[in-house]
């Protein structure tokens, strides 16, 4: 028998092969096909083709879905499977089994891959240039002074920082910045479903964006981004920013790939916090999202690849921390270790930062994404673009996207 299994990420980033490899040694009755959609990892890209996939009738057993509104929107399309039933089976809550929740209206849909929490990577060589320390607690203001004195204007010269985002309808993370590292309510729908565009933290997200971007001079500014469809690592690798913002997906390239060569010391930082006394770790956590078609002629079999894969199929990979709470500190610090080893100029890393940040870094509680969560992003993406384009003001922003979120809320109440 053999499943489907539609996925994105080259085999350098993914190892695939091995995970595949490995599930089949347990599984000799089960063959795995995998359907990359995206070799170089491009998520929008990915889910533009899985949904011309699954809408053309395309057989399918196993989905990844790269973020929460993604997963939300496809379970509300029918296109993902509950597992209740398998999971009742087995005997274990997901809340408690993994580091991140998956419900959705009191049902699992998926169970989560990586625990990806998010950190600054930063170009060490600039930091050493301009007597910087690494840092290792921080907050939002200190991370916009390291980007000034980053900065060297003029040709040939380079940004402090690169923000990849918000575009298209991805990439919603940097426009919400200081809201992420809260421990409670990080994203732009509270828990109770209302609108947290009231959060002051909202308009600070904006205002750091606005201020690094049209007053400092220390990010690459949002329209050249588009214009020239620029890409974090590209600019990050080539020099041309001094720090990222991004998600430890990047762990292992942390130290450069074939396509992206390292050429200077690199470290981690922790992600900012708002004030000093706020309570640290906190920051955005991304997962991939598991899931069973529901169109899938052989869900059984589905559900035992994606259970192995979130599981010790992620050890086997050897690329990434695990949602899985069965994995312990020593073992953490290996999978750290090993994947830093596996990129191209491993003696380039500053592993002892990367690890500190990892082992401190904590999930906000989950909010469940809403159904239309994806049209909350676009329309916050929208007003973003209007305000870095210089078709509003700030305050045109905020109150643009508080009213259009708002319009939204009430119709799907209705």
């Amino acid at each position: 028998m053999t499943i489907a299994f539609h996925t994105f990420g080259s085999e350098e980033q993914q190892a695939w092969g091995r995970v595949i490899s490995s599930f089949e040694a347990r599984h000799p009755d089960i063959r795995v096909k995998l359907v990359n959609l995206s070799e170089n990892g491009d998520t929008q890209e990915y889910a533009k083709r899985l949904d011309l996939a699954a809408a053309s009738g395309e057989e399918m057993d196993v989905l990844m879905f790269s973020e929460p509104a993604m997963y939300a929107q496809r379970v509300a399309l029918g296109m993902a499977a509950p597992l209740d039933e398998y999971i009742r089976r087995e005997g274990y809550r997901v809340s408690e089994e993994y580091k991140v929740d998956t419900q959705l209206g009191g049902k699992v849909y998926a169970l989560p891959g990586k625990f990806n929490p998010w950190y600054v990577l930063l170009n060490k060589d600039h930091l050493d240039e301009t007597g910087l320390k690494v840092p290792t607690d921080w907050t939002w203001d200190e991370f916009m002074d390291y980007a000034g004195k980053l900065t060297r204007p003029g040709a040939g010269g380079r940004y402090g920082t690169y923000l990849h985002g918000p575009r298209g309808d991805g990439w919603a993370e940097f426009t919400r910045l200081a809201m992420a590292n809260q421990p409670e309510n990080p994203d732009y729908l509270r828990a109770d479903g209302t609108s947290n565009l009231d959060s002051p933290l909202f308009r600070r997200s904006i205002e750091i964006r606005y201020r690094m971007e049209k007053l400092d001079r220390s990010a690459t500014p949002y329209i050249d981004a588009i214009a020239r469809k620029l890409h974090y690592r590209t600019e990050f690798f080539s020099g041309a920013a001094s720090m990222i913002v991004i998600g430890s997906w990047m762990n292992p390239e942390i130290g450069g790939t074939e396509a992206f060569p390292l050429k200077f010391h690199v470290a981690a930082a922790p992600y900012p916090r708002n004030q000093a006394s706020d309570p640290g770790g906190y920051t955005i956590v991304t997962t991939d999202f598991m899931a069973v078609a529901a169109a899938s002629k052989h869900k059984e079999q589905a559900y035992r690849f994606i259970r192995y894969y979130t599981t010790e199929g992620m050890l086997e990979q050897g690329k990434y921390i695990p949602s899985w709470t069965g994995v312990d500190s020593g073992t953490l610090e290996r999978i750290i270790e090993r994947t830093a080893a596996g990129s191209r100029s491993p003696e380039l890393v500053d592993t002892a930062s990367l690890k500190a940040v990892l082992a401190e870094a904590k999930a906000p509680k989950l909010v469940t994404p809403a159904p239309f969560q994806a049209d909350v992003y676009r329309v916050v993406n929208e007003e973003f673009e209007k305000l870095m384009l210089d078709q509003i003001s700030l305050d045109a922003m905020i109150s643009n996207a508080r009213i259009r979120t708002q319009k939204m809320i009430d119709t799907n109440r209705k």
